[in-house]
């Protein structure tokens, strides 16, 4: 199946973060069936690892809800830059919505445009419209099903064997490292991460920790956006 292959590189980091996720849930002395509810329903693995140590701190709902927007509120810049792709996907879309998370959306914005039947140089074989949607919707419905097939793994296997969970965290930063790396080698545009990395640094050290993500994320798409719509000059 071309999307199982496609979504391979999720496969390997899903399955590995999940199960370090399940066994931090576990750890923290919650039940393991919580990680298959949580991945399920909630369906954020960074904000699903913070959703434990919130837990375990203590935290009231409201002040949840407030750092949870926070965190996630990057999925709404790739809300907006998948909206064209999604709107054609009739029902399909509210679960591309819901299942749009940061390795999904890496995947998804590198397919190609459709340009009619058959097959063209990515080898993918999803070239016309409907094609690109049904594959889009397997993708990511793959995708949740390695991050739960993952997390209840590691909630089974800590409810029944002792882990020692140093180090584990750091799973998460490892596949975005990954997912960035692949698509350096596949998008070949190398001013767009290089973009991407100056304006996170200076936003790390001019800007408060809270605002820091956000407008790193805005600054970043609006000059890309800008760079990619500056026309090309003519040969003399």
């Amino acid at each position: 199946m071309q999307a199982l292959r496609y979504s391979v590189p999720v496969l390997l980091g899903y399955v590995a973060i999940g199960i370090a996720f399940g066994l931090l849930l576990v750890d923290a002395g919650y039940p393991w069936w919580l990680s298959l509810v949580m991945s399920l329903i909630m369906y954020a693995g960074a904000g699903q690892y913070l959703a434990v140590g919130l837990f375990a701190a203590g935290t009231t709902p409201v002040e949840a809800v407030l750092v949870q927007l926070v965190v996630n509120a990057r999925h709404i810049a790739y809300g907006f830059s998948m909206y064209n792709r999604f709107k054609a996907a009739g029902r399909c879309k509210y679960y591309l919505i819901f299942a749009l998370t940061d390795e999904t959306f890496a995947l998804l914005s590198s397919l190609p445009e459709p340009q009619g039947p058959g097959r063209g140089a990515s080898g993918l074989g999803a070239h016309t419209l409907e094609a690109r949607q049904r594959f889009m919707f397997l993708v990511a419905l793959l995708d949740q099903g390695y991050w739960v097939m993952g997390s209840v793994i590691g909630a089974a296997a800590g409810s029944l064997l002792p882990f020692t969970m140093e180090g584990i965290g750091f799973a998460l930063t490892a596949l975005f490292v990954v997912l960035m790396i692949e698509q350096i080698v596949r998008v070949r545009q190398a001013r767009i991460f290089v973009i991407a990395a100056l304006v996170a640094v200076l936003a790390v050290f001019l800007l408060p920790s809270r605002l820091s993500l956000l407008s790193a994320m805005g600054l970043s798409l609006a000059l890309v956006q800008a760079l990619q719509k500056r026309p090309l000059r003519e040969a003399p």
